[in-house]
């Protein structure tokens, strides 16, 4: 009888031990839910959290359950609804801010990058306003380092808020600085020169000389570099590319935009969506026949890398591309813009090529292009025809044809651009 006893107490010893073991395991393991929830940064039982993908994923189920319970509430974020951060987002409210005080008129003129007059230069930015200046070779003769230094300073001085002044000195067969001994001894390289010379290192050493010797004279911004894919030497763009393959030449305009930005130069890629071997825009028309599936191969794969890279501008070219708008140039096409935006994800600056090329001309009506320009979705316009085209635009707003919102989210862009490259400080 006394060892059946003991068989039952030992039985019931052992089983209350294992319930024991339980109890505590499961306490420990609530204590980790609640170490996880702290990891979180949640402090109190009201914060909430978010678990990424909590509505579809099965194995998450009894975990929210558990920090439910608990009082935690828990935001569920599907993978469609988490929205990537866009380049100036972070200066956005700034921008804003800024926003409140302007009139509609200030608001557009920001719009425009216009080409520098001979003359009256402050006097047009006190009554108008322009958002920047682009600077050609004539606006460099006869002129020294401290000549445009003191001219340039005078241009930011008139200006209620700074202006974005830039030039188009890619190296090679295009310069606008170097052209003069005045600001160096000799025209930059082009890109094709120094890769063949030196490789990268030669071409970054060389772009941050470049950098230098602009922001020592007041301009922050280089229209480059070109990113487009010519195949022909005789290619009308061949001479202002780096003239290898598209993986090479992505390699290049990723390592160049970086070097860019660490020196605090605006680049601008361009042509999008690929000049390739389509003749010269200046003085015609150009029609690229190629299908959708080339630009996505090749064409793309370069603006991708320097999207990638953190390029603050795209420049869009005025090719009639027709596997994407048979009817219009790129610069005016919705659906080109909505690639750019869309397909490669670039929320910085879009702007046009200059608006006064013939291939413009033909496809609009006279007092049109500013309009369409903004229409289509571009942030900024460079424009011969500065004060004409901004009433154009004024006067389309107030007639409906553009809205209020458009203008907005164009100049929230550009001033979060300005406070992010320290334009505006």
């Amino acid at each position: 009888m006394k060892k059946k006893l003991s068989i039952v107490f030992i039985t019931l010893l052992i089983i209350i031990t294992a319930i024991g073991i339980l109890f505590y395991t499961k306490k420990i393991n609530i204590n980790n839910k609640e170490e996880i929830a702290t990891a979180e940064n949640i402090v109190g039982e009201k914060e909430k959290i978010e678990i990424p993908f909590a509505n579809e994923v099965k194995e998450n189920k009894h975990d929210i359950s558990d920090l439910e319970k608990k009082g935690v509430k828990v935001e569920k974020v599907s993978s469609s609804s988490k929205k990537k951060k866009e380049l100036f987002e972070s200066y956005y409210k700034k921008a804003e801010k800024l926003m409140k005080k302007m009139t509609l008129e200030e608001k557009v003129s920001q719009m425009f990058m216009a080409r520098i007059p001979q003359k009256g230069v402050t006097t047009e930015i006190k009554k108008y306003r322009p958002g920047g200046y682009v600077l050609f070779a004539q606006d460099f003769q006869n002129e020294t380092k401290s000549s445009m230094k003191k001219k340039i300073s005078s241009y930011q001085k008139a200006s209620k808020i700074p202006l974005v002044l830039s030039v188009d000195e890619e190296g090679g067969t295009v310069v606008r600085v170097s052209k003069y001994r005045a600001f160096r001894k000799s025209k930059f390289e082009s890109p094709q020169y120094l890769y063949k010379k030196g490789g990268m290192n030669l071409i970054l050493k060389d772009s941050t000389e470049k950098s230098k010797l602009l922001k020592s004279i007041g301009i922050n911004m280089n229209l480059a570099p070109v990113a487009d894919l010519p195949r022909k030497s005789t290619s009308f763009i061949y001479k202002r590319a780096l003239g290898k393959s598209s993986k090479v030449t992505a390699s290049y305009i990723s390592k160049l935009v970086k070097n860019m930005n660490k020196d605090g130069m605006v680049s601008s890629l361009k042509h999008f969506p690929g000049y390739a071997d389509n003749k010269d825009t200046h003085t015609g028309v150009a029609v690229d026949k190629r299908k959708m599936s080339t630009f996505k191969k090749y064409d793309f794969l370069t603006f991708k890398t320097g999207i990638q890279a953190g390029t603050p501008t795209i420049l869009v070219s005025h090719n009639i591309v027709n596997c994407m708008d048979k009817k219009k140039p790129a610069s005016l096409s919705k659906n080109v813009h909505k690639i750019l935006r869309e397909d490669l994800k670039f929320s910085g600056i879009i702007i046009t090529d200059d608006l006064a090329m013939k291939a413009v001309k033909k496809y609009v009506s006279k007092g049109e292009a500013a309009v369409q320009a903004v229409l289509a979705g571009n942030d900024m316009i460079i424009s011969s025809d500065f004060k004409n085209q901004r009433k154009e635009v004024i006067n389309a707003v107030k007639k409906g044809k553009i809205s209020k919102k458009t203008i907005d989210i164009a100049v929230r862009r550009i001033l979060a651009w300005k406070y992010a490259y320290k334009i505006i400080k």
